[in-house]
C-alpha cells in the first residue's frame, strides 16, 4: 500500500459516519425537483466549511463549489444529483423514513449527494497530493430531467476537463461496481398526446366523437413502434403512464390527454421513436374523426462514458474493492441528464451495487418500499475519490 493510499483510506474513515448521518438526514427531509432548498443550503454550508468557494442558485437550485489546489492542472466536476420523488414511503426495518408526506428519496439521490459531500472531505484532507482544481456540482430536477440544462446554461461546464458521477444501484449487490465504457443508460423523454373529439351523451355515442376510444387505439398502436418497428437486437420502450379524460360515467368527453416516455440507447433511434409515436397517434386518431396534438417535453440523450475516463473509474474500483467485485456495466433503458454533461464534457457514469448484500430480494428503484443498503456508500466515497485523485493527477 503506498502511502497515498494510506492516507485516502485513513480520511474515507473519517468522514464514514458523517456520510451515514448526511444520507439519513436528506432521507428523513426530501425536496421534489425545482425546490431542494434545504438540500442546497447543507450542500453550500458543508462545502464553505471544508473551504471551497461556492455559488448557489445555479440553474435554479444548483450548488457549485470550487476548490483549487495552488497548482497548473485539470478541472474535474464531480456531480451529484439531489431531488427525490412524489412517492408516499411504506415499508417497516427502516434506518431512516421520510419525514414528508408524499415525498421520498426512492432512487438513491440522498446516497448520491452524502457521498459528494464525503469525496469533498475527502480531496480537501488530500490536497498536497493533486493539481488543478476539483468542481463539485450539486444537481436539482434530475427525476424530471430538467437540471442539467440549466446549470451548463449557468455556466457550471466553463473550464471542466472531465466529469465524474456514480448512481447507486440496487439490482447489484452493495460491494460490487460496474462500469463500462460507451452507453449505460438510455435517452429519457417525456411526450404529451391530446385527443379532441366532440362530447355528448354516453348513451348516444352515435351523436359523438368519442376521444377515450381513440386514445385506447393509440396506446395500442404506439406499442407496435417497438414489437413492430424496432429492431430485436435495438433495446427501445414507449410507455404510456398517465391517462387523464372525462367527468362522469354517462358522459362521453371532449378530450383526453396523455403522457408518456421513450427510451432509446441509440440518439437516432431516440428521435425516430418520437417522431413515430406523433406520426402513429395523429394517423389513429384521424381514422377515429379525433384530433391529435403531439407535445415534446423535457428529456435527456443517453449516458455515455468515454473509453479513457470508464478505464480510470475502473481501476479505481479495482484498487478498492478488488478485480473480482467489479462488472463490466451493461446498458439499460433508465435516464440521467447527467448524459448532458458528458455529451459536451468527457468522463464516466457508473454504477455502484446498492442492493442486500446477501442477495436478499429488494423494491426496485422508484418503488415506495425502495431502500439502499447502507454498505454501498463507503464503496462509493472510496471509487469516486480514487477515480477524482487519478483524474486530477495525483502526485
Amino acid at each position: 500500500m503506498t502511502d497515498l493510499d494510506a492516507r485516502l483510506r485513513s480520511a474515507a474513515a473519517r468522514v464514514a459516519e458523517e456520510v451515514v448521518e448526511t444520507r439519513r438526514h436528506l432521507h428523513r427531509h426530501p425536496e421534489l425537483s425545482h425546490v431542494e432548498h434545504r438540500t442546497a443550503e447543507l450542500c453550500a454550508r458543508r462545502c464553505e466549511e471544508l473551504g471551497f468557494t461556492v455559488r448557489g442558485g445555479v440553474g435554479g437550485t444548483g450548488v457549485l463549489a470550487d476548490l483549487d489546489s495552488g497548482r497548473p492542472g485539470p478541472t474535474v466536476m464531480v456531480r451529484a444529483d439531489i431531488d427525490a420523488l412524489p412517492i408516499l414511503e411504506r415499508g417497516d426495518g427502516r434506518v431512516a423514513r421520510s419525514q414528508v408526506d408524499g415525498v421520498m428519496h426512492a432512487c438513491g439521490h440522498d446516497g448520491h449527494t452524502a457521498i459528494a459531500l464525503g469525496v469533498a472531505g475527502i480531496l480537501r484532507d488530500l490536497g498536497d497530493s493533486w493539481s488543478g482544481r476539483l468542481r463539485m456540482c450539486f444537481q436539482p430536477a434530475e427525476e424530471v430531467a430538467e437540471g442539467a440544462m440549466p446549470m451548463i446554461a449557468d455556466g457550471t461546464l466553463e473550464g471542466v476537463d472531465r466529469v465524474l458521477g456514480l448512481h447507486l444501484f440496487t439490482p447489484l449487490r452493495a460491494g460490487r461496481v460496474a462500469v463500462t465504457p460507451g452507453v449505460l443508460f438510455g435517452s429519457a423523454d417525456e411526450f404529451g398526446l391530446t385527443i379532441r373529439g366532440r362530447g355528448g351523451h354516453g348513451g348516444l355515442p352515435h351523436d359523438a366523437i368519442d376521444p377515450v376510444v381513440a386514445a385506447a387505439h393509440v396506446v395500442v398502436a404506439l406499442q407496435t413502434i417497438v414489437s413492430r418497428e424496432t429492431s430485436p437486437f435495438s433495446p427501445a420502450v414507449v410507455t404510456i403512464g398517465k391517462i387523464t379524460g372525462g367527468s362522469a360515467f354517462n358522459v362521453i368527453a371532449e378530450e383526453v390527454h396523455l403522457r408518456g416516455t421513450v427510451r432509446a440507447l441509440d440518439g437516432e433511434e431516440r428521435e425516430r421513436l418520437l417522431r413515430r409515436c406523433a406520426e402513429i397517434s395523429q394517423g389513429v386518431a384521424a381514422g377515429l374523426r379525433c384530433e391529435s396534438v403531439y407535445e415534446r417535453a423535457s428529456g435527456c440523450p443517453p449516458v455515455v462514458s468515454d473509453e479513457g475516463s470508464a478505464e480510470l473509474v475502473r481501476r479505481a474500483a479495482v484498487a478498492a474493492v478488488g478485480e473480482e467485485m467489479v462488472d463490466r456495466a451493461h446498458p439499460v433503458t433508465v435516464g440521467d441528464d447527467v448524459a448532458c454533461f458528458l455529451e459536451r464534457v468527457p468522463g464516466c457514469y457508473f454504477l455502484v451495487g446498492a442492493g442486500d448484500a446477501s442477495g436478499r430480494p429488494v423494491a426496485p428503484h422508484h418503488h415506495p418500499e425502495f431502500d439502499l443498503d447502507e454498505r454501498c456508500l463507503p464503496v462509493g466515497v472510496e471509487v469516486l475519490s480514487r477515480a477524482a485523485l487519478a483524474a486530477l493527477g495525483s502526485r
